[in-house]
């Protein structure tokens, strides 16, 4: 644990940056890098997938935090201590609101924090909220590109067939309360690492902010928009990134 090289994450403070966006699949990382100039792999260990490249000839760092609150907690830890002071997550969800349709944008103001890698972070009464200056620029980026997207809370969860599947589940009529009750208050949508990054992030003092591509609608039970479109979002935060590290610059 005393290594210059991260334990989990495989990087150093020689391979550190600012600024890091942080995809969940793996499998994503060199997708998102063809959008970096000069991008190049540097490490790639268990879920933890780096590539780094540049934005507006500053050093980003690409790397995915696997699925889940633990995983994506490690990730921010360890590049935290390789020196990024910014994040943008980009994941998929589902849309539980009715006006969300498979395909559009979701840009997280907060997050549920219905997992248990936050309760280590936070007093479960605090919130995990998202940056405001990296929200702002997701939505700034969305708006420029003439997308559809919707800005609020979202619900970050442990277990994906406790939402896919309640019934299966021991604890179902609790699951089946609760997503009743996020429906209610307004929750836009459904997924599993925002809220623990969120924590990790205002815990550490770092900028983060996400964007989510809709995979379908679970209260519409619509699955038209697959997982490879979510190029519509890896451009908003291509775009957000540009715009933060012009304004950090003071240009």
């Amino acid at each position: 644990m005393n290594s210059d090289v991260m334990f989990h994450i495989g990087l150093s403070k020689n391979d550190g940056a600012k600024y890091a966006i942080l995809p969940g699949d793996p499998g994503r990382v060199s997708k998102i890098a063809e959008f970096l100039d000069d991008a190049l792999p540097v490490a790639d260990n268990r879920e933890f997938k780096t590539y780094s490249g540049y934005i507006c000839k500053e050093r980003v760092l690409v790397t995915s935090t696997g699925i889940g609150g633990p995983s994506a907690a490690i990730a921010v830890e360890e590049l935290y201590r390789v020196g990024v002071r910014t994040i943008i997550r980009i994941g998929t969800c589902g849309a539980i609101q009715p006006a969300i349709e498979a395909g559009h944008l979701v840009i997280p103001t907060a997050a549920v924090r219905m997992e248990g890698t936050s309760r280590e972070y936070m007093p479960v009464e605090m919130p995990a909220v998202a940056d405001f200056s990296v929200a702002s620029a997701l939505r700034k980026a969305a708006v420029e590109n003439s997308l559809n997207f919707h800005v609020g809370i979202v619900q970050s969860k442990d277990s994906f067939y406790g939402q896919h599947d309640p019934d299966s589940m021991p604890v179902g009529k609790t699951l089946r309360y609760k997503w009743e009750a996020w429906k209610k208050c307004g929750v836009l949508a459904s997924e599993m690492e925002t809220s623990a990054i969120f924590s990790v992030a205002q815990v550490r003092k770092i900028r983060a902010g996400c964007v989510l591509y809709v995979l379908w609608n679970q209260e519409k039970g619509n699955t038209g928009a697959p997982a490879s479109d979510i190029e519509v979002a890896i451009r908003t935060a291509v775009l957000a990134m540009k715009q933060l590290i012009t304004e950090d610059r003071g240009e």
